[in-house]
C-alpha cells in the first residue's frame, strides 16, 4: 500500500516527498481533518521535511480546521527546530485564531518555555490579550508556572 502525503510529511520521507512535489502534489495540501502537510511536518518534528514544503510552496501560517497554524501547533509540542524554521521562512508569530489566541499565549497554556523565549526573540508581542482579555502572562499565571519562566512573559 503506497503511504499518504500526510504520512509521508509525517515520516520524514524527504525523497518520495520531492518526488511527489516535482510531479506537481499541492505543498498545502490538507487532509480530511483539515491538517496540512506543513503542520503534520512540524508537529511530527520533522525539521528538513517542515523546510523542504517551506522552499516547496507551503504557506507558513495555512490555517487548520480550528484556525490554528503550524507554529501554534508547536506551541503545543515545544519542537524548537522546526519553529525556527517556521520563523525563518516568515510564519507570523503574531497571528491570532478565532479566540484571539497566539503562539505566545500557546506556548503559556502548555508551558513551552523555551519556545516562548524563541517567539520573544522574533518578536511576540506579550501585551496582546485573547477574546477574554487574557495576556500570555495572566495563561502562564495560570498554568502555575514560577520565576524564573513568567518572566518570559512580562
Amino acid at each position: 500500500m503506497t503511504a499518504s502525503p500526510h504520512d509521508i510529511a509525517r515520516q520524514g520521507d524527504l525523497s518520495t516527498m520531492e518526488n511527489k512535489l516535482a510531479d506537481g502534489l499541492d505543498p498545502n495540501l490538507v487532509d480530511a481533518r483539515g491538517f496540512s502537510l506543513l503542520m503534520i511536518a512540524a508537529y511530527s518534528n520533522q525539521t528538513a521535511m517542515t523546510r523542504l514544503l517551506l522552499k516547496g510552496g507551503a504557506q507558513a501560517d495555512i490555517k487548520d480546521a480550528r484556525g490554528n497554524t503550524p507554529l501554534m501547533g508547536m506551541a503545543f509540542k515545544g519542537h524548537l527546530e522546526p519553529s525556527k524554521v517556521l520563523l525563518e521562512h516568515g510564519a507570523d508569530v503574531n497571528f491570532s485564531n478565532a479566540e484571539g489566541t497566539t503562539p505566545l499565549m500557546m506556548c503559556a497554556m502548555f508551558g513551552q518555555i523555551e519556545l516562548a523565549k524563541l517567539l520573544v526573540e522574533y518578536g511576540a508581542d506579550k501585551s496582546l490579550v485573547d477574546l477574554q482579555g487574557k495576556s500570555a502572562l495572566d495563561h502562564a499565571s495560570a498554568k502555575s508556572l514560577e520565576e524564573p519562566f513568567l518572566a518570559t512573559f512580562r
